[in-house]
């Protein structure tokens, strides 16, 4: 069974850092592209960050540039979301998920398998 689990949500204050992993079985992650996606309440989901299958391409939203960053740690067969400088707006629940597909423009429909998500909640 394929399977994302995320872990490592919570509350923080403003300024703060959080670190959120996505734990992958049934599959190998490091063949598969990448991406965070979150959702904020009364809003659609969307794509924070995503690592191409191909490599050698990220996608960031503009909101998270400079302040998130994703990674895979492929011995543990997990990824990870660092976020720091965190602010009240990046208040979401927060999705892992994975694509077949060699390019990606971080976009939901080109993910098959998905977390069922963390909340992250940035406020004082």
């Amino acid at each position: 069974q394929l399977q994302l689990v995320e872990s490592g949500g919570g509350l923080v204050q403003p300024g703060g850092s959080l670190r959120l992993s996505c734990a992958a079985s049934g599959f190998t992650l490091d063949y598969y592209g990448i991406g965070w996606f979150r959702q904020a309440p009364g809003k659609d989901r969307e794509g924070v960050l995503c690592i191409s299958r191909r490599g050698g391409s990220t996608h960031y939203a503009d909101s998270v540039k400079g302040r998130f960053t994703i990674s895979r740690d492929n011995a543990k067969n997990t990824m990870y979301l660092q976020m720091n400088s965190l602010k009240p707006e990046d208040t979401a629940v927060y999705y892992c998920a994975a694509t077949e597909s060699w390019d990606s423009d971080c976009l939901l429909y080109e993910y098959t398998y998905w977390g069922q998500g963390t909340q992250v909640t940035v406020s004082s």
